[in-house]
């Protein structure tokens, strides 16, 4: 009498289980065609963006390069640029604010994207020293934000959108796609990592890298012999690594300290911005070359291709670019990390036994990864930037740097989430 009654509730029971299941795959599909399509126009939006920045960015330095009396225009430029955000009330904008804005979800205004833009380019064509990739951080922030906005995401998905943007406009300028996706993730808070926006942030990377292809922008990448593993010359990189740790907090410090004492001792911007422009005329005069004005890739392709660096020129880059974005010129930060870290271990490489131009790879990545705290994608980077023969050896001299670096980092807004010494959660910011 009781089976018939029984046997049906179960399959009652198992027909809403499999409806529930079928939910969720829908839902789960529904999400991930939102995201493609949101993340393929962030792409290429930002890859267009990105293909427009890198050229005027270097006809900017090809520019200055032809016509070198353009540096004497560098204090007027530094005005303008003052000028320029004072008038658009984005004083307080940059890296920083964009991470916050990933924490936060606070807005980040439309119109940093032209103001951040038009500045990295007139930082160039004075002779700034300065890299692309703050700019590009923030130019992607904002224009994920719109994005996000047009698209009218919730306050959870306008994050995602932020960081679709940053990797859109990371891979345009880079050509570094696997790189752009992981740094986005990684670089907002260490130790945790919005899984949630793989997908998004690849497609958007990948998106831009195939826009700024179409337009002949080249990829970054470097040729480098990497040698046969060995463990006498893999505690060689380990000192190398330890030695980029050190200068990455060396690094970081100056940065911040540079840029809070100029504004203390100068508080007028416009007067600070002259005077950044005249002392790097002077200190471009008193070194007798133009090397360390603009972003030197020239320098860190020499270094890592050839094996040849000047003794000081990792520190003469560190000064030129604390005075540059001390006084309130704009562009990056990153670019000048490769450069001070493949002159770095150019120069160490050979007293360390290691070959001069493997050695300033290994450089690069590592001080990079103490920087800005993120090992994962600074392993990525090298294989995207010197191909995957010396991995061992990056993923060593990275995981170095990026534990004996501290708490230290280029963005004061970075969370650090978990202690690099133990398995504790702390939540502190980069400092």
């Amino acid at each position: 009498v009781y089976t018939r009654p029984i046997r049906l509730w179960e399959g009652i029971a198992l027909s809403e289980k499999i409806t529930a299941k079928l939910r969720a795959a829908v839902r789960f599909l529904r999400v991930f065609a939102k995201w493609l399509v949101i993340a393929s126009v962030t792409g290429a939006v930002g890859g267009l963006i990105g293909a427009a920045f890198h050229l005027s960015v270097d006809g900017a330095n090809g520019l200055r390069a032809s016509f070198p009396w353009l540096l004497w225009l560098l204090p007027a430029i530094g005005v303008l640029i003052a000028l320029i955000y004072r008038y658009t009330h984005l004083e307080s904008e940059g890296t920083n604010a964009v991470i916050d804005s990933i924490h936060l979800g606070e807005r980040i205004p439309l119109a940093l994207v032209p103001v951040i833009f038009a500045s990295t380019v007139l930082t160039h064509l004075g002779g700034g020293s300065a890299g692309r990739e703050g700019a590009a951080l923030q130019i992607g922030g904002g224009l994920g934000w719109s994005l996000g906005r047009l698209f009218r995401l919730d306050d959870k998905d306008m994050r995602l959108a932020t960081l679709c943007g940053m990797s859109a406009l990371f891979s345009a300028l880079f050509g570094t796609p696997l790189t752009a996706t992981i740094f986005a993730l990684e670089v907002i808070s260490v130790g945790v990592v919005y899984y949630s926006g793989l997908v998004p942030c690849l497609t958007a990377a990948l998106a831009a890298y195939g826009v700024t292809r179409l337009f002949d922008v080249p990829p970054t990448a470097f040729a480098v012999a990497a040698p046969g593993l060995s463990a006498g010359l893999l505690w060689r990189v380990a000192v190398l690594g330890i030695a980029c740790a050190a200068m990455s907090i060396v690094f970081c410090v100056v940065m911040h300290r540079g840029e809070h004492y100029i504004a203390k001792a100068l508080k007028n911007p416009y007067l600070r911005a002259a005077a950044g422009g005249f002392a790097i005329i002077g200190l471009t005069y008193l070194c007798g070359t133009t090397d360390y004005n603009g972003a030197g890739m020239e320098l860190i392709e020499r270094a890592i291709e050839r094996g040849e660096a000047e003794p000081a020129a990792f520190a003469l880059k560190l000064v030129f670019t604390a005075v540059t974005l001390g006084c309130g010129f704009r562009g990056g930060e990153v670019v000048p990390t490769f450069f001070i870290g493949a002159t770095l271990g150019c120069v160490l490489g050979p007293l360390l036994g290691i070959p001069a131009g493997f050695a300033a790879a290994v450089g690069l990545v590592a001080l990079f990864c103490g920087a800005v705290n993120c090992p994962v994608a600074s392993i990525v980077l090298a294989v995207e930037l010197f191909g995957s023969g010396g991995v061992v050896y990056f993923a060593v001299a990275c995981a170095i740097s990026y534990m004996l670096s501290g708490y230290t980092g280029l963005y004061s807004s970075q969370k650090i989430m978990y202690s690099k010494l133990r398995a504790e959660f702390i939540d502190i910011h980069a400092r």
